[in-house]
């Protein structure tokens, strides 16, 4: 499996093809299995160089729902590769294999927000300090 640094257009069209269907696929199974209140988006997709495997990264909120249901997504994993191949047959001769991955990188950055407004300031909390230094 090989991930090149620099993405070719081909690569990148592939990948948002993929993307917008994914997210699609799963707002459809979202809503005909009654999952009121989860919100699925697909943040991003990388596809390695010889177009067979695709990295998903999927963001659900909300974030205690988030592991389960990534488990349910990889479970489902050869329908919605099935379900992919009739959308894109005219687009791609074969579908890549799919990889799901979480993606909290939403979840850190609020992390990083409630620690700047919160109480985890070092100034005026010294006793901080010595948790933040780097070992």
């Amino acid at each position: 499996m090989y991930f090149c640094l620099v993405e070719t257009q081909r690569q990148k069209k592939i990948a948002g093809l993929i993307q917008k269907d994914i997210a699609d696929i799963l707002r459809l199974a979202a809503a005909g299995s009654g999952m009121g209140g989860v919100i699925f988006s697909v943040s991003k997709v990388n596809v390695t160089s010889d177009l067979s495997i695709a990295k998903v990264y999927v963001s659900i909120f909300p974030v205690k729902e988030a592991v389960p249901l990534l488990k349910g997504i990889k479970a489902g994993q050869v329908q919605i590769r099935h379900e992919l191949a009739r959308r894109t047959r005219h687009q791609l001769r074969r579908v890549p294999e799919l990889l799901f991955f979480l993606d909290d990188s939403l979840e850190y950055i609020e992390q990083i927000e409630q620690s700047l407004k919160g109480g985890d300031n070092p100034i005026e909390n010294p006793e901080l300090l010595p948790r933040r230094k780097k070992s």
